[in-house]
């Protein structure tokens, strides 16, 4: 269901999110799917139950996919072009933060720019 690439330099619950978050995109994952547990899931990848509920925390946060406790987790209704434009835009700030590090920006500097852009909402 989700392939895991050891070889990837992403961590592995990226991986797993990622993955999830390009089926519920192309619609092989329909809103209200149930996901596996985190225990199925993680018995399934060989991988360890907490990097599967790190990825399913970020999903939730992200908006993908909603929790219901003693039920599961399921895909949410959400805006596909909404979550595309997110996934550029996350991709774009990546890029420019590999960038102005490379040019010697300091991290704190860094985070400290994206702390005051995200405090004026």
């Amino acid at each position: 269901m989700i392939p895991i690439n050891y070889r990837d330099p992403r961590p592995i619950y990226e991986q797993v999110k990622d993955g999830f978050r390009r089926l519920i995109l192309n619609g092989v994952l329909p809103p209200d799917s149930k996901l596996p547990s985190v225990r199925e899931l993680a018995g399934q990848l060989a991988i360890n139950p907490n990097t599967i509920q790190r990825a399913y925390r970020e999903l939730e946060a992200e908006g993908c996919i909603c929790s219901a406790p003693g039920r599961g987790s399921f895909v949410c209704q959400i805006d596909a072009a909404k979550l595309t434009r997110q996934r550029e835009l996350t991709e774009a700030l990546k890029g420019a933060a590999r960038e102005l590090r490379a040019l010697g920006l300091d991290e704190q500097t860094l985070i400290a720019m994206i702390k005051e852009e995200t405090s004026h909402d």
